[in-house]
């Protein structure tokens, strides 16, 4: 049993901590999404540039559930045009070390 999740439980428990991390990861793209912001402030345009493959509905969304999320944290420079910037929060950046291990998990995971 992980603390404060129960082992023997039917379905997923919201207030589980692995569930709330797990939803703030869900999707894809969301953890490619998050790592562009690890080396600073993007706009929505420098994402776009980055992620070719990604669709501007996906992009939107995952930069919403991000910011929902506490993650995030999105800023409005008031002028024209108007610039948007996005940039990891505290909550953000201590999720770093969490997607690490995760990568970390991944790659040892991954038969030779």
């Amino acid at each position: 049993m992980l603390s404060g999740c129960p082992a023997a439980a039917a379905e997923p428990d919201p207030s589980c901590p692995i569930e709330i991390t797990l939803a703030v990861l869900k999707g894809r793209w969301t953890p490619l999404v998050f790592g562009e912001f690890l080396s600073g402030e993007r706009t929505y345009s420098e994402l776009s540039r980055a992620l070719p493959a990604l669709s501007d509905k996906v992009l939107s969304e995952r930069l919403a559930q991000l910011t929902s999320a506490g993650v995030l944290e999105r800023r409005r420079t008031p002028g024209w045009p108007v610039r948007v910037t996005y940039e990891l929060t505290e909550r953000g950046r201590a999720l770093v070390p969490v997607l690490a291990a995760m990568r970390h998990w991944g790659a040892e995971a991954i038969p030779s």
